[in-house]
């Protein structure tokens, strides 16, 4: 994958995708966004508590067999998507 943060960014938007499509499971997900590194550093450190923050509760929506109001998996990969999204345009603003 390389230092570049562009390209790990990239890396985790196929992660988010995979996940979605049920090829990979939300441990691993979690596993490699959580330990980009490289990806993390390259941002504000606020990214990394927002991205922790989803993380957590998106695997707390693993508990529950059913969506939950509070817990809703869609949502919360929408809210990762979305993180990815600003992650990106503060990436290319640097």
């Amino acid at each position: 994958m390389g230092t570049d943060p562009s390209a790990r960014l990239a890396a985790l938007t196929q992660s988010l995708d995979a996940l979605r499509r049920g090829e990979l499971s939300l441990q691993d997900f979690s596993a490699a966004a959580r330990g980009d590194a490289v990806l993390l550093a390259a941002l504000p450190p606020r990214y990394a508590e927002v991205l922790n923050n989803l993380l957590d509760r998106l695997e707390s929506s693993a508990l529950f067999s059913e969506e939950s109001c509070s817990f809703s998996q869609n949502d919360l990969t929408g809210a990762v998507q979305h993180w990815i999204d600003k992650a990106s345009a503060t990436l290319a603003g640097r």
